[in-house]
């Protein structure tokens, strides 16, 4: 029986165990949205992860949501991304750059008062942090169909500019409402051209990236992130029929290139979760803690029976930076502390104890 101790080989590279570390947005870059040595030492503290999935980085400056979030797009962002690639090598460990253009969750005030665009110019739900507290979601323009080219060529580029950095590869981020998952939804993506208009049309362009991204640096460096029926930041996909057409074309649509490995953000036991792991036929990591906590009860079951190859656990690896080795121990677990979640410095960051 398959343990979550045992190793597997995740596309160009081996995981010594099946637990990854979820993207976690931290919203502690530097200067020019580059990482530092906090954010090094941070990853590499938690370097004995299966691999390690870093937060949500903008592929653009025009892609960035938040404040004080990654880029790995420019110079200097390589640089920070290299401080980040070699600490967590020395440790040993395995990092993947999650490749996050926002879409629509945007506000100009957090990206130099760049623009926000999306599939349709329909805003989003609700507010984001900017520096001067929370205010509305803008509408977006919506792209136009020769503009989608020059997007796609702004996740290659990013995709390089991580390979320059020495990580160990790269997730495209299609889940959580974000620029890809915005496609794929009907309540987002309201367009007439080849794009939209049907659940095939809708997927065409998460495809389109990722095949122009492993064309660039090698489908054994890129992972995928999708949460079908996640519901979330508006991106709404209600209809299950066209959830699940949606969902086949584009796995149907990947499979072929032989990705690292697809993360599913989605309930293990729904049938459709069960069937895009069938479809894909390759290395599938499940996240099934968005809402609740994985417990390594949970993360031993869906790796034993099958459901999942490796699980990926945000909260309680964040609070615990050697959460393999408290798991293999059945060890008590430090409690994540909300308040320090997002921003600040290294309390609540890289302060949590462990049990060496």
């Amino acid at each position: 029986m398959t343990t979550l101790f045992d190793p597997i080989q995740v596309g160009a590279f081996t995981a010594p165990n099946r637990i990854v570390l979820a993207p976690l947005t931290r919203n502690r870059a530097g200067a020019g949205m580059a990482p530092i040595e906090l954010n090094a030492e941070y990853y590499a503290q938690r370097a004995a992860g299966g691999f390690l999935v870093a937060e949500g980085t903008q592929p653009s400056a025009v892609g960035q949501g938040y404040l004080n979030t990654p880029g790995i797009h420019s110079p200097e962002q390589v640089a920070g991304w290299r401080l980040v690639a070699d600490a967590v090598h020395e440790r040993g460990g395995r990092i993947v750059v999650q490749l996050m253009h926002v879409g629509r969750i945007a506000h100009p005030d957090n990206k130099d008062g760049l623009e926000t665009v999306a599939p349709s110019a329909i805003a989003a739900p609700g507010t984001i942090v900017t520096a001067d507290g929370e205010k509305p979601m803008v509408t977006p323009r919506a792209l136009q169909t020769n503009e989608l080219k020059g997007v796609i060529d702004e996740f290659v580029h990013a995709a390089r500019c991580a390979m320059e950095a020495g990580v160990d590869g790269v997730e495209i981020h299609a889940a959580n409402g974000y620029l890809l998952h915005q496609f794929l939804a009907p309540s987002s993506n309201q367009r007439d051209d080849e794009y939209g208009g049907s659940p095939q049309a809708r997927a065409q362009f998460v495809i389109e990236v990722a095949r122009a991204v492993t064309e660039a640096i090698g489908a054994d460096r890129v992972g995928m992130r999708i949460s079908p029926a996640h519901n979330i930041q508006g991106v709404i996909e209600d209809d299950a029929e066209q959830t699940r057409e949606t969902y086949e074309t584009l796995v149907d649509g990947i499979a072929p290139l032989g990705l690292a490995y697809l993360s599913i953000l989605a309930d293990p036991r729904a049938e459709l979760t069960t069937d895009l792991r069938r479809r894909f036929g390759g290395v599938v990591v499940l996240n099934s803690g968005f809402g609740t906590v994985t417990t390594r009860t949970e993360a031993e079951e869906l790796v034993a029976s099958g459901a999942a190859d490796l699980v990926a656990v945000g909260r309680p690896f964040l609070a615990n930076p050697d959460l393999p080795a408290r798991w293999a121990r059945d060890a008590e677990l430090n409690d994540p502390d909300p308040s320090t979640f997002y921003g600040g410095g290294a309390h609540g960051y890289t302060d949590y104890p462990t049990i060496a």
